[in-house]
């Protein structure tokens, strides 16, 4: 209750202090990739509860032949790098911190199709809210290898504490200002996770 107490009393006014921000990313959005200006996916949340995160698009809407979508790195621009690089394509979740969601901080919300992929050590990061900003992300981001990431989402989940919460928001800040860790190496963002056997 109190972790929820915090996000509420901290995402509301962040919310309205990044409003200017949120305003001139949306018409850039507009400018530079068209409608839809945000990015909505339906990712999973505590206990594996399926949300729908909101984002900023970064990506061009582009598809095959097949009419599957183009790789990440064929649709990626360089707007899309800009707000990744700054994460400003992340502001928007501050709306699903405040319905209650997300949190500010905890595991980042991957995909569903990961779900059954999971071993039950891994799946554990589903026991708290997924965050903005989490413990792996302070530690590496994207240029972690799945190993190392979900190893730190489960450590997090067992030692969470208001003060951890605290230091993770504050290293955050450097994180975000040296634009370290937003793509592992060759690719977009991460390579997809293909799951493990035990």
């Amino acid at each position: 209750m109190a972790k929820r107490f915090f996000d509420i009393i901290i995402s509301a006014p962040l919310l309205l202090f990044f409003l200017p921000i949120l305003s001139v990313v949306w018409v850039l959005g507009f400018f530079y990739l068209g409608r839809p200006v945000f990015f909505q996916q339906e990712r999973p949340g505590l206990g594996g509860k399926a949300f729908r995160i909101l984002k900023f698009r970064t990506m061009r809407q582009g598809l095959d032949a097949q009419g599957q979508p183009l790789p990440d790195a064929q649709r990626m621009t360089a707007y899309g790098r800009i707000l990744r690089v700054s994460s400003l394509d992340e502001l928007p979740e501050l709306w699903n911190v405040l319905v209650g969601e997300m949190s500010l901080v905890g595991p980042r919300p991957l995909l569903m199709e990961y779900l059954p992929l999971y071993s039950k050590v891994e799946a554990r990061r589903h026991e708290v809210r997924p965050g903005i900003t989490g413990w792996s992300q302070v530690k590496g981001r994207n240029a972690l290898d799945w190993d190392q990431r979900l190893k730190l989402d489960v450590w997090y989940v067992d030692n969470r504490s208001f003060a951890l919460d605290i230091k993770i928001l504050f290293l955050t800040f450097f994180t975000v200002l040296k634009g370290s860790g937003v793509s592992q190496k060759g690719h977009v963002t991460m390579e997809k996770f293909k799951g493990h056997s035990s």
